[in-house]
């Protein structure tokens, strides 16, 4: 059984992802302990508001190393996987730097409310045992501002205006941009599909 840790990064969206875990079947430890990170076999890094802040409470706790060192399925969400990336135009924040990119606002001219609020559809890149039993179309629910660009490290995009990395990864570091805890049964899969990854 999963061993699963969440960092506890001070996101608003963390109780109600530990809830989204249990009603799988998964107790989880809410912790900034680094012994405890590293102990775990699998690590979600939940982020709401702004990147910056969370990079600061991030670098209070000495996390940052630790997390950067992480060898098991490690999970970012929302601002989350936005941390995952180089750097944030939000604050113009240097981030962990697990990914290549920098993180950027949406642009204006898309005349399109910001943030980007409500349910949106996945559309595959390509194929990955995180996206098993969700189809290419499905629905999930984003909160954002800032977005991760289109890279080879893209699972899946969505379309806000532009197209943005909606699910990504890198070797052991996964990252997705919408809140799974909000996102019914299609979240809960790719949860339990996290979960299950070795």
């Amino acid at each position: 059984m999963a061993r699963l840790a969440i960092i506890d990064s001070g996101g608003a969206n963390i109780a109600s992802l530990q809830f989204a875990v249990q009603r799988l079947g998964i107790e989880s430890d809410l912790t900034t302990d680094p012994a405890s990170l590293k102990s775990a076999s699998h690590v979600l890094l939940p982020g709401v508001g702004a990147a910056a802040d969370c990079m600061s409470r991030l670098r209070s706790a000495g996390l940052v190393d630790t997390i950067r060192g992480l060898k098991q399925p490690m999970l970012g969400i929302c601002v989350g996987m936005q941390l995952l990336f180089e750097s944030s135009e939000e604050g113009d924040v240097a981030c962990l730097g697990m990914l290549p990119g920098r993180v950027k606002r949406f642009d204006d001219r898309s005349r399109l409310p910001i943030p980007h609020m409500g349910w949106n559809q996945l559309e595959f890149s390509t194929r990955s045992p995180l996206l098993s039993d969700i189809a290419s179309g499905d629905y999930v629910y984003f909160v954002h501002s800032f977005a991760a660009p289109v890279s080879e490290l893209t699972l899946a995009t969505t379309d806000y205006g532009e197209r943005f990395a909606a699910v990504v990864q890198r070797g052991n570091i996964y990252g997705a941009q919408f809140h799974p805890e909000r996102s019914a049964k299609v979240g809960a899969q790719l949860l339990k599909n996290f979960l299950q990854l070795t």
